[in-house]
């Protein structure tokens, strides 16, 4: 049997990243030219899988990355950088090994150094500034791409992001940098608000959803290559969509599952292939939802049924001005909202789709 040429679940391989070649050629143009850069979109816009490829592509750089997702501490920082450090390889690794020895520091331990009683634990602070000159001394004798992910939970530990800056400034034509953050208005904060560390220290790049061609060159080069035709069904997975990455693969996937060899995807094929997505995500949906706060909810149901928080959909919910303000200022920051050209739109098109059947007006 096939295996499905529409992977969806976590990030892709280098060679799986498609659609994304000319995003892909202007990371790794900047990267060459040592031009930092921060690349920002909502979660599962496969800001991950872009990376990957931009460092697989750049064959003679070594990659450290840095995932600091859901860091709330100096300490947590510590234990994501030592992590990178030590998963490097190389000759990148072997000096970042013999810089760290000089300063006493064994790489890949101190997550279990943290959890020694109090008086013997490094002090996070000291122990970060030592980790980071770790950094780049090997960055400077090698040629490096840093990569730090969830750049914008650094917000989160006091201190973090102006002790990086410090470290980094002045080597910025040494080593090439990309911060990337799944939550794009505070990303933008972070590097365009006068009291922060990285003020003007980027260049910002918005990764944007999938293009019409983009649908159509993946979900076709997909069933052709198993044997299948794929017939209208780009246009209707970019139509409910709306060009989002990971929810487009997961309806071709589902759609390509409905569709035996040798045959079209028709309006059944694509309905069947909906409802299967519509009954795997259900639960989650339901979780998500109930996460958000009751005036999140209500901006989430306005916006998913008309794209706006002060029509007709808002007043039957009884949503403020003032409430649904703060509300779509939250969402936007934490990336569940996007504000474009034709208006506020739910990020998650299936998690739209739900609200739309669960609550219908």
């Amino acid at each position: 049997m096939d295996s499905s040429p529409f992977p969806y679940q976590g990030p892709l391989e280098p060679g799986q990243v498609r659609g994304r070649d000319e995003l892909v050629q202007d990371l790794t143009e900047r990267v060459t030219e040592r031009r930092v850069t921060a690349l920002l979109g909502p979660r599962r816009y496969g800001k991950t899988s872009v990376l990957r490829r931009v460092t697989a592509d750049l064959s003679e750089v070594t990659p450290v990355w840095v995932d600091l997702y859901e860091v709330t501490s100096m300490a947590d920082v510590v234990v994501r950088f030592d992590e990178a450090l030590a998963g490097t390889a190389g000759r990148f690794a072997e000096a970042a090994r013999s810089i760290a020895a000089t300063a006493a520091l064994t790489l890949g331990v101190i997550r279990v150094e943290f959890t020694r009683p109090a008086r013997a634990r490094p002090d996070p602070s000291i122990t970060f500034h030592s980790l980071l000159g770790v950094l780049v001394g090997a960055a400077v004798r090698n040629p490096t791409l840093l990569v730090v992910d969830e750049f914008s939970s650094i917000s989160r530990v006091p201190g973090a992001a102006g002790a990086l800056r410090t470290a980094l400034q002045h080597h910025y034509q040494e080593l090439g940098i990309v911060f990337a953050g799944s939550h794009p208005s505070m990303m933008r904060s972070l590097f365009t608000d006068r009291p922060e560390p990285f003020y003007g220290q980027a260049d910002l790049v918005n990764i944007e959803p999938l293009s019409v061609a983009a649908v159509e060159e993946v979900v076709t080069s997909g069933f052709n290559s198993t044997g299948r035709d794929p017939g209208t069904l780009a246009g209707l997975i970019f139509a409910f969509t709306s060009g989002h990455p990971q929810r487009a693969m997961q309806l071709a996937d589902a759609t390509w599952r409905r569709t035996n060899k040798g045959t079209t995807a028709g309006a059944d094929e694509w309905a069947q292939g909906l409802a299967d997505v519509r009954r795997a995500t259900a639960e989650g949906m339901e979780r998500i939802y109930s996460g958000f706060e009751d005036s999140e909810r209500t901006v989430l149901r306005s916006v998913a049924q008309a794209g706006n928080i002060y029509g007709t959909e808002a007043a039957l919910l009884d949503l403020s001005a003032g409430a649904a303000s703060r509300a779509r200022q939250k969402l936007l920051d934490g990336g569940d909202l996007i504000d474009t050209a034709s208006g506020l739109k739910v990020v998650d098109p299936l998690l739209s789709d739900w609200i739309r059947q669960r609550f219908a007006l």
